[in-house]
């Protein structure tokens, strides 16, 4: 049986975790991102699709060739990133299912069904960044997911000829405090939630 998480623990993961903007000069080791993929694939998909596929920029020429995909205001902030995490999901994560899955034939439930195939990767690939940014905060590695890219020119550098589809960035590394703005507002539980 699982047990509450200490506050300590929340703290970093939730209601003391920040978007980071701006980046210590501190690498993040190649190590430390297989260790990420690896707490990552952990978290649940449907039917253990696992259709999110993760590029890791790191290099000064990956990000050279990230930068004229990027809208304006997201380019100081990741190129100073150690890595960018193109966060993306193969739309042909079906034809793992028999490995996956392998108690069902998953696959057919996708292979002939190019609307549910495109929701069920995008839903779940969504899913599993939320699971690599929170897996990211528990190593003690800050976070600044963004949109704000071109994403079919990004495709077409990054995955041309493949079924991989880009989704969104996550800029990672030991984030620079003295950048953070105040906390934004959210909203409270009477305006978001209905119990039912």
């Amino acid at each position: 049986m699982a047990i509450p998480l200490d506050s300590g623990v929340l703290a970093q993961l939730f209601t003391e975790a920040r978007t980071f903007s701006t980046w210590l000069e501190r690498p993040v080791t190649d190590a430390q991102l297989e260790r990420l993929y690896n707490l990552t694939k952990m978290g649940p998909t449907s039917a253990n699709c696992c259709p999110a596929r993760f590029v890791f920029v790191r290099t000064a020429e990956g990000k050279e060739k990230l930068r004229p995909f990027l809208a304006e205001g997201n380019v100081e902030k990741t190129m100073s990133a150690p890595v960018t995490v193109i966060a993306a999901c193969d739309t042909r994560f079906y034809e793992q299912l028999p490995t996956l899955y392998p108690h069902a034939d998953a696959r057919s439930w996708f292979s002939d069904n190019p609307e549910l195939s495109a929701e069920t990767a995008l839903r779940n690939g969504s899913l599993q960044a939320a699971y690599l940014i929170l897996a990211a905060r528990a190593m003690g590695l800050d976070c600044g997911p963004m949109s704000g890219f071109d994403p079919i020119a990004l495709d077409e550098a990054f995955f041309s000829g493949s079924t991989w589809k880009s989704n969104l960035l996550i800029n990672l590394g030991y984030g620079d405090s003295s950048g953070l703005h105040p906390r934004l507002p959210r909203l409270p539980f009477a305006e978001s939630c209905i119990m039912a």
